[in-house]
């Protein structure tokens, strides 16, 4: 089993609440959780209105599928979000132990 984890850093310029940002948040995690089937939480700078980081993470028995499932929801958000730009989306993929 493999587990693929992504740290995907976006700039939000039009933002300016945090209201405003929670709504983009809500909504890109809503969309990765349903079209992708993959873990979505906002896990730094919560109280930073023009910045929001997402921890992703996906489950899979063969590696490059773990990692091809992140790698297509980050595409997903960098071409269908004109609200938000991509900073950064650090990927990376983690062999777990067998349970036996």
């Amino acid at each position: 089993m493999f587990v693929a984890v992504c740290r995907l850093e976006l700039h939000l310029p039009a933002a300016q609440s945090l209201k405003d940002k929670r709504a983009v948040v809500q909504s890109v995690a809503k969309r990765l959780r349903n079209e992708f089937g993959i873990a979505v939480a906002e896990v730094e700078r919560q109280n930073h209105h023009h910045l929001a980081v997402f921890g992703l993470a996906a489950v899979s028995n063969e590696a490059h599928h773990a990692q091809e499932m992140l790698e297509r929801a980050v595409r997903n958000v960098e071409d269908s979000r004109l609200d938000a730009e991509l900073i950064s989306a650090d990927i990376e993929v983690i062999p777990t132990l067998e349970l036996r």
